[in-house]
């Protein structure tokens, strides 16, 4: 009886610093915790300042060997909004690392010429924040997506020097295609 109690006492140890291991390969995988993006999403904009309405999809996928996560999102297929608000709007997202060990960066692009640097952190399992550098002199951004059931859902916010308040400018939410 001795040698089994020893025997599943060391299974017991074995077991646990194994999944001890395999937790800590996860947390020195980054990528990992994006996984939740993956896919094509609806993304149906009511919210923000922008004050437009519309509805389009947006897809996020693993390029370059898994050395890159883009997000593609084209013109929305319904929109309603100010007239200076562009219904025609594209952009990239890419995420990247650059090297291994280090945190993960994006890069953002669209059709009117912005470009906005990113550091990217998960705060939970099913968000990703990206929050671009504070500036003396202009906006600082802050991009989220946070995966609720079934449905993501997203942010554009900005907020100016000197304030503590973050403005949303565009929120969105759909589920994935």
């Amino acid at each position: 009886m001795k040698i089994v109690t020893a025997l599943f006492a060391l299974l017991v140890v074995v077991l646990d610093l194994s999944s001890s291991h395999i937790a800590l390969a996860d947390q020195d995988n980054p990528w990992l915790a994006l996984n939740f993006l993956q896919g094509t999403w609806a993304a149906n904009a009511e919210g923000g300042s922008a004050g437009a309405h519309s509805s389009g999809l947006y897809a996020f996928e693993y390029e370059l060997k898994q050395h890159v996560l883009s997000r593609v999102s084209k013109s929305p297929v319904t929109c309603r909004g100010p007239a200076k608000f562009d219904c025609e709007h594209s952009d990239l997202l890419y995420i990247y690392q650059d090297a291994e060990g280090q945190p993960l960066k994006a890069i953002y692009f669209d059709n009117e010429g912005h470009v906005i640097h990113y550091n990217v952190s998960t705060p939970d399992a099913t968000t990703v924040v990206f929050l671009s550098d504070a500036s003396g002199t202009g906006p600082q951004f802050r991009l989220m997506y946070q995966r609720k059931a079934l449905t993501m859902y997203g942010k554009f916010q900005m907020r100016m020097p000197g304030q503590e308040e973050w403005k949303s400018y565009l929120e969105w939410s759909g589920a994935r295609q």
